[in-house]
């Protein structure tokens, strides 16, 4: 793996930021438009995932690296919990609940493997 020196060319974060504008532009629509509390909720979660890798990045150790990588995954499994909420209330469409659960994998899945990564290197 070649030497990142800058957030924005992990790919967990571009992920991450393509999460959070799905959840932004998404959430000012439908019935979730209306539902102040679970909007900023799930908009406060999606954000997390991606200003916790950034906030990680620039931290001293790879130990405190990794701490907010894991809070960053923590934060998107929140709003995959989230997404059953909106679909048993019927607050977005099938295919914008499916479009948020398939960023929201990819931006998990991309940061455990950047976890993964920095704790076997450790070794």
């Amino acid at each position: 793996m070649s030497k990142i020196e800058r957030f924005e060319d992990l790919k967990c974060w571009k992920a991450a930021r393509e999460l959070v504008k799905e959840v932004y532009l998404l959430s000012e629509t439908g019935k979730l438009s209306k539902d102040f509390d679970t909007r900023s909720q799930l908009r406060k979660a999606a954000l997390s995932s991606m200003n916790n890798i950034a906030e990680g990045f620039g931290r001293f150790s790879r130990k405190d690296f990794v701490r907010f990588l894991d809070t960053a995954q923590s934060s998107v499994l929140e709003v995959q919990s989230m997404l059953y909420l909106l679909s048993d209330l019927n607050y977005l469409t099938t295919d914008n609940i499916e479009l948020l659960r398939i960023k929201a994998d990819e931006t998990k899945n991309l940061t455990l493997g950047l976890i993964r990564y920095l704790r076997k290197s450790e070794d």
